[in-house]
């Protein structure tokens, strides 16, 4: 079966609605952020922040800070490398995730900036290239809201 036709089951919906709200409301460093997620599944992630003079990294042409925009990424490359677990074990319960959970983790991570972070909002997004017992490879983008890329990344999580 293709990840586009991947289907979840209510069990895993009702884990990726419990990471979500993790990411968004138990993590303080997200909650700094203004953390949204607009999408969260079996196949993909999107991230969203709104621009704000605290996340600007260079006041002269007021675009987003590098570092933000390398932790939009990896925010989204973690999530999406999770999600792949969850589809990796259909029949895992909450307490079996939530140990998996805990090891969540990056152990590698790429970034190329490709154009100045301008915009209002920045939408990072991910997908998993591979998923194995302890290791995720993803592939991560981030864009503005016309579009724009203005950064990529892949990235490499310990997941098991």
């Amino acid at each position: 079966m293709s990840k586009e036709m991947a289907k979840t089951t209510v069990q895993q919906q009702q884990i990726l609605k419990q990471i979500q709200t993790i990411f968004t409301e138990q993590l303080p460093f997200h909650q700094l952020l203004q953390l949204q997620i607009r999408r969260f599944d079996i196949n993909a992630v999107e991230v969203v922040v709104e621009m704000r003079p605290e996340l600007i990294g260079n006041p002269m042409h007021q675009i987003l800070h590098g570092g933000v925009t390398a932790t939009l990424l990896d925010i989204a490359g973690g999530m999406v490398a999770f999600a792949g677990v969850i589809e990796r074990h259909p029949e895992a319960d909450w307490p079996t995730i939530q140990k998996r959970l805990a090891n969540l983790g990056t152990i590698d991570m790429r970034v190329d900036y490709l154009r100045p972070g301008r915009g209002n909002q920045f939408i990072a997004s991910g997908q998993v290239l591979r998923t194995g017992n302890k290791v995720a490879v993803v592939r991560t983008e981030l864009h503005n809201e016309d579009g724009q890329q203005i950064a990529s990344g892949t990235g490499t999580y310990l997941v098991g």
